[in-house]
């Protein structure tokens, strides 16, 4: 196979205009080419308003020595990289695995045992992805919190109620992340997701796709229960408690909580299972009309057949703290994403369309445990709620929402501007500022006004201000080892929550490599 990058083709094109322009730029003739197939897609917005979609393709032809040696530089030959799945043995399991959890991680960790024939068993504190859906509409309609079965909890865990994005900046020489990506494809994803620069699936289409995944795993003779949670571990005995009633016993407990899990850990905790606080990062939403943002990025508001316009930003502050963007959803919702009675958290979330009015992504700064005023390895889940207590008595209740010019001037909006809230669940103006500590309220103002001069109407008087985003990654670290278990060692902490993942494709990536470490110890081939 050989490959070619940097095929700059016209805004408006067709696949027959890549061919095209892959025959013109290699100067060989239609019969001469093979096939080919995509295997990245970017858009280069450099000479805005006018566009170019830039690809690599991935070819064969039929001389392909000659063709080598003429475009020495240009084209390469490559090796198409394919996960191997770990090789099926003797396994000698005496109970079988178990999985906690059944976000990413939890689900691709058991989809690997399946196929290895291990049987796991996956518990999940929430319900399915159905009854899940239905929880969280009536919780954004009428205000009635599920506390198992919300926006963090249910099978395909916090980012099924996301954006659905699949881009990490995790490299993997064994093609995990690309598995990753076959498997969702598999399973109802668009083909499109292979080679997209930002692929994104969507909650709308993620929701198909768990459901497919989960079928799966009970095809391949595993189970999955709901409404199970685990309440505790006997360590010596290998067994665990589900809903503080029922015990099972297990070789293997896999801890795939994701990162809101707080009283999950607390009982961990209890059992003297290391764990260390570890940094985050906190903040805002902020909105602006899709349309503005269009603007900025492709020279123009009528985008036409292109996509919504998304933006990354990242600034470095005088005070030494970092401010960046996070989660960001063209045409998306910022969701009430609360999980506990009186406490009060939101995310960002978009359909496959991205077809809402507004833009929204999180502005968020780093806090490490110096902020959380105490050692302590929960100390990162207190701070966390400290704010989510302080977000509910903003709003009382409801998400509170703030003007960003009231936001700078720390008081209550009364009233919005040309930026109309994109909100699933109640709202209310408030002051938002007052959730944060000084330091930090002072340094998401500074860092939405840098990135002003990189998106125009960035720091607009009338962009929407809410909060608190305050789920953004684990706060807290699982210790394990080279073997993948933690100080007791028939447990495998996993995935977000344990403090090894950042989003749903290194979440996903790192399930394989403890279905892999699992697989390794108890298979004898």
């Amino acid at each position: 196979m050989l490959r070619i990058n940097q095929l700059k083709v016209k805004e408006n094109h067709c696949l027959k205009d890549i061919q095209d322009k892959l025959l013109r730029v290699l100067s060989i003739a239609p019969d001469e080419l093979i096939d080919f197939t995509i295997r990245k897609k970017s858009l280069d917005a450099r000479k805005k308003p006018e566009l170019f979609f830039v690809y690599t393709v991935d070819f064969s032809v039929k001389r392909e020595e000659l063709l080598l040696r003429r475009m020495k530089g240009r084209v390469q030959r490559v090796a198409d990289v394919k996960y191997a799945l770990p090789p099926k043995g003797s396994i000698s399991f005496s109970s079988r695995p178990v999985v906690t959890g059944s976000g990413p991680a939890g689900l691709f960790c058991a989809y690997l045992l399946a196929q290895a024939g291990a049987a796991p068993l996956v518990i999940e504190r929430g319900g399915s992805i159905e009854e899940r859906k239905a929880a969280v509409e009536r919780f954004w309609k009428n205000g009635i919190l599920d506390p198992s079965s919300n926006v963090q909890f249910g099978e395909g865990g916090a980012g099924t109620f996301s954006d659905g994005k699949l881009n990490t900046l995790v490299k993997d020489a064994s093609g995990r992340n690309r598995y990753v990506l076959e498997t969702f494809v598999k399973f109802g994803a668009p083909a499109e997701i292979l080679y997209e620069q930002k692929p994104h699936i969507g909650t709308d289409i993620l929701a198909e796709v768990i459901q497919n995944m989960r079928k799966e795993i009970i095809a391949l003779g595993g189970e999955v229960l709901f409404h199970h949670q685990l309440t505790e571990i006997d360590e010596k005995q290998k067994r665990i408690q589900i809903n503080h009633k029922e015990w099972i016993d297990t070789d293997v407990l896999v801890l795939a909580l994701g990162h809101s899990a707080r009283d999950t850990f607390s009982m961990l905790y209890e059992h003297q299972l290391s764990m260390e606080a570890k940094a985050f990062a906190v903040g805002v939403r902020i909105e602006h009309p899709q349309r503005w943002i269009d603007k900025s990025q492709y020279g123009r508001e009528d985008r036409k057949r292109l996509p919504a316009a998304s933006y990354k930003l990242a600034e470095k502050l005088e005070n030494g703290r970092g401010v960046y963007t996070f989660c960001m959803c063209p045409g998306g919702y910022v969701v009430n994403a609360s999980s506990e009675e009186g406490y009060l958290a939101v995310n960002g979330m978009s359909y496959h369309g991205r077809s809402g009015e507004n833009a929204n992504s999180a502005v968020i700064v780093t806090v490490t445990p110096e902020d959380f005023k105490s050692s302590h390895p929960l100390a990162g889940i207190e701070f966390q709620r400290t704010l989510e207590k302080n977000a509910w008595n903003a709003g009382k209740g409801k998400v509170p929402v703030q003007r960003l010019e009231d936001f700078r001037a720390n008081c209550v909006s009364t009233t919005f501007g040309v930026c109309r809230p994109n909100i699933k669940g109640a709202y209310s103006l408030a002051n938002v500022r007052q959730i944060f500590p000084p330091v930090l309220a002072l340094s998401l103002e500074q860092g939405i006004q840098k990135m002003d001069k990189r998106i125009h109407r960035f720091a607009d008087a009338d962009a929407l201000i809410s909060g608190v985003e305050s789920r953004t990654s684990s706060p807290i670290r699982i210790v394990r080892n080279e073997n993948f278990t933690g100080s007791i060692p028939w447990i495998y902490p996993c995935g977000e929550g344990a403090g090894y993942a950042g989003g749903i494709t290194s979440a996903a990536m790192d399930g394989i490599k403890t279905a892999e470490a699992v697989l390794a110890f108890f298979t004898k081939n």
